[in-house]
């Protein structure tokens, strides 16, 4: 199964614009596992970025985590993308150049184990669905920066889908839902909520670009299992503990360095290419 990880620094620089490019230690190390993970249990795995990233990667000797090459196609995205609101567009470019059978992954995501017995059938799957929270996933009124988009021609009830993991099986389905994707990002040039319109363009969509195909449509998991561990092992996903590291510096050294645990267990040479990199080098002490 070809996955790939994705990584636009647009927003990075926009954000600092006087800054080198870096990554937290905690995202390289959970970006190393889940590639070595992947490549293990699944299949190959590519990186598609743009070239300020790949440099980076190379900087610190870490292109070889991608068996599959790393691409710096997002050099070609168009300017009028709005990357404060759409700071995740990079994803959605990244799929439109990947044929399926495909997954995008987040760096932020491991699969410990093989899933494509999960895959098995459906056009499209991700993670797992969402509820509608309002704060969220607000109605169609909230998006009013938006225009020549046909947001009332999508189902509104449909749960969203987390797509810190998503499959595409279907081609045309990849290309229907990746070009409705760009077309709303780019008819909301003035979008002016960082939340609401990337988890619209990136996760909802998915849902409602299925609904309105007619798309089979799965999740793997669900939140329940995902936290208390029902899920048998399959998957974690950082995201929600990334706050948490930054506030409290134990955690954070705890969490870096049982990443490096595993990554020497699992895998003894490339963990000795990784612990090089100053940044990481304390937490493999």
């Amino acid at each position: 199964m070809q996955a790939f990880h994705s990584n636009w620094t647009r927003p990075f620089f926009i954000r600092n614009p006087h800054m080198e490019y870096r990554i937290e230690p905690f995202e390289l190390l959970t970006t190393a596992l889940s590639a070595l993970e992947w490549r293990r249990e699944n299949g190959s795995i590519r990186m598609i970025c743009d070239t300020p990233a790949k440099r980076y990667y190379e900087s610190l000797g870490l292109c070889f985590l991608w068996d599959d090459g790393v691409y710096p196609l997002l050099d070609t995205m168009p300017e009028d993308i709005n990357a404060t609101a759409f700071w995740a567009a990079g994803k959605l470019y990244a799929l439109s150049a990947v044929p399926s059978p495909c997954v995008m992954l987040d760096t932020d995501f491991i699969c410990w184990k093989s899933i494509s017995n999960l895959l098995d059938g459906p056009d499209t799957a991700a993670i797992h669905r969402e509820d509608i929270m309002p704060s969220i996933y607000p109605d169609q009124t909230a998006f009013a920066k938006t225009e020549g988009f046909p947001l009332d021609s999508f189902d509104w009830t449909v749960q969203p889908f987390n797509t810190a993991l998503a499959y595409f099986g279907n081609d045309e389905f990849r290309r229907y839902y990746t070009d409705t994707a760009i077309r709303f990002m780019r008819c909301s040039p003035d979008a002016d909520d960082t939340l609401t319109y990337m988890v619209f363009a990136e996760q909802r969509l998915l849902a409602m670009c299925a609904e309105k195909k007619h798309a089979h449509a799965a999740a793997l998991s669900d939140l329940p299992a995902l936290f208390d561990g029902a899920q048998n092992g399959y998957f974690t996903h950082i995201w929600g503990f990334k706050q948490q590291m930054r506030e409290n510096p134990e955690l954070y050294e705890d969490f870096c360095r049982r990443c490096a645990a595993r990554l020497q267990k699992d895998f003894p040479e490339e963990s000795k290419a990784i612990a090089k990199i100053a940044e990481l080098s304390p937490f493999f002490a």
